[in-house]
């Protein structure tokens, strides 16, 4: 069973955010820390993810916010990492904010490994328009949660169930399974 690797945004994610919660609930999750939440670079910070993918290949990568974008980042440049499959909830555009600057310059080709992107239309980080458009140049599906923030504490997302549903889901599309109608977690998949 492949790790889940827990990729926050800028700033972390601490309780009662969903990757809090899942990262202190599911045995086979872990969160990659960083050393600066606050200043993020993007060497500094893929060169982090890179090492815990390399101690845990074939993990699938969750990462929210500015952790999306990393998640991306890494799987267009470092392609000869093993990842399996990658969930990106709420990815942030670099270009609204000074504190995200060193990660301007979206991927913009295929990530190469089963992706599914979450978006919601009133996200002030990044329009639903230009999530959908980095999901059809990722090859990732897209999956509209509505109107529902950026997706995180601020806009009602504690402990979020169906992100582990999701995951499930690309594990499956990845051909790692653990049975029929039955996610790789031992929870029922999400229609």
């Amino acid at each position: 069973m492949p790790k889940t690797l827990i990729l926050p945004g800028l700033d972390g994610s601490p309780a009662p955010h969903w990757q809090h919660w899942w990262a202190a609930t599911d045995p086979n999750a872990l969160t990659v820390e960083q050393q600066d939440w606050a200043r993020p670079t993007h060497e500094a910070w893929e060169a982090e993810l890179a090492g815990a993918i390399l101690n845990h290949p074939g993990c699938i990568l969750v990462g929210h916010s500015l952790g999306a974008v990393l998640a991306a980042r890494i799987l267009t440049r470092w392609p000869q990492l093993k990842v399996s499959a990658a969930l990106l909830v709420a990815p942030a555009n670099p270009a609204l904010s000074r504190r995200l600057a060193s990660f301007a310059g979206l991927p913009e080709r295929p990530l190469g490994v089963p992706t599914t992107v979450v978006a919601s239309r009133n996200d002030p980080w990044m329009s639903f328009q230009q999530s959908t458009h980095l999901a059809e140049l990722w090859q990732a599906e897209l999956v509209d949660l509505g109107y529902a923030g950026h997706i995180n504490v601020a806009s009602g997302f504690g402990p979020w169930p169906v992100a582990l549903d999701l995951r499930d889901q690309l594990a499956e599309r990845a051909g790692i399974t653990a049975g029929k109608g039955v996610g790789l977690f031992g929870r029922r998949a999400i229609a």
